[in-house]
């Protein structure tokens, strides 16, 4: 009886390290997710993937990414015919699936195979239905592709962080930065905090300016591109008199943003120091905080000569969308 017993206990164990609860539910153990930041799983058909489907699906889930000075794709993609499709493959953290099937679908889906994981399932039947879901859809696809890859870079920052009370002092600012970073410069109106690569640095901006200085009207972009310069070339040091600036062939992309529940103007662009062989990417938030009467400006750019720029960029961004403001 001693022995049914502990054997019993034992048994209840295991099913208990198998399960979890949520207060509703029991919720299945499910593995962690796997996979690079920005990669996508794409599971099709070869013969789909080979032909206009792929195509369709290569043309918007491999654009090239805004902002950057060199040509890299949104999502760095590997594809998978279904019927390799099992096991440890499932538990890449990104994954769109797309087949012929009974009916024409669209379906969204969390953490099926592992943990975290967004998924999109497309079915339809014929291979023009399929292209016509892609096309309808790719916005927002991609928008809980690109989610779900911050909060998986936030996640990672949060393993080892590093501490600047200041800015809560100085701005009301908190901000998830990794422990690899280190305070460059700061002032009462000015921090810059980088992180030192191989070759080149990756960078942050704080600072603050009236809500004045960004006017609402067709001239926003020029704005915030005048306010960025005019810190730019106050405050980042660069030799032989050269000006850190916005670079002036081509405009930057200016979005609709949001940064901690509050509206923010996100740029994306080019800077470059003037008269001399030196420029790289920036995002640039221009947080508008009406209770405290200032766009408060959260600005990332990286300094790396012959390095893909899309990751580092995206650390950044994931670092500023991070943003607690008072």
């Amino acid at each position: 009886m001693k022995r049914f017993l502990i054997l019993f206990f034992a048994a209840l164990t295991v099913i208990g390290c198998g399960q979890q609860t949520d207060g509703k539910r029991s919720i299945a153990y499910m593995p962690d997710s796997v996979g690079r930041i920005n990669g996508l799983q794409v599971v099709i058909d070869n013969d789909l993937w080979n032909g206009t489907v792929g195509e369709t699906i290569r043309t918007y889930f491999a654009a090239l990414t805004d902002g950057l000075p060199q040509q890299e794709p949104i999502f760095s993609i590997s594809q998978m015919a279904p019927e390799n499709y099992d096991s440890f493959s499932r538990t890449y953290r990104t994954f769109l699936h797309v087949s012929i099937g009974e009916e024409d679908s669209l379906k969204l889906k969390k953490n099926i195979y592992a943990t975290p994981q967004t998924g999109a399932f497309i079915s339809a039947t014929t291979e023009q239905g399929l292209i016509d879901i892609i096309e309808a859809n790719q916005q927002r696809i991609i928008a809980a592709f690109k989610a779900s890859e911050i909060k998986e870079r936030q996640r990672r920052t949060r393993i080892a962080m590093l501490k600047v009370d200041s800015l809560q002092d100085r701005f009301g600012l908190t901000l998830e930065i990794p422990a690899a970073y280190r305070i460059a410069a700061s002032s009462d109106d000015f921090y810059w905090i980088r992180k030192d690569l191989k070759s080149g640095t990756t960078n942050l901006l704080i600072y603050e300016v009236p809500l004045t200085a960004i006017s609402d009207t067709a001239n926003i972009l020029g704005d915030i591109i005048k306010v960025r310069d005019s810190i730019g070339s106050r405050y980042l040091p660069v030799e032989d008199d050269g000006m850190f600036i916005t670079e002036e062939a081509y405009a930057p992309y200016l979005f609709a943003s949001q940064v901690d529940g509050k509206f923010a103007y996100q740029s994306k662009g080019t800077w470059e120091v003037k008269d001399e062989y030196m420029a790289g990417p920036f995002v640039n938030f221009a947080v508008h905080d009406e209770a405290n009467q200032r766009y408060l400006i959260l600005e990332g750019f990286t300094y790396a000569p012959s390095v893909e720029k899309r990751d580092l960029q995206f650390e950044l961004e994931s670092i500023l969308q991070s943003a607690k403001i008072q």
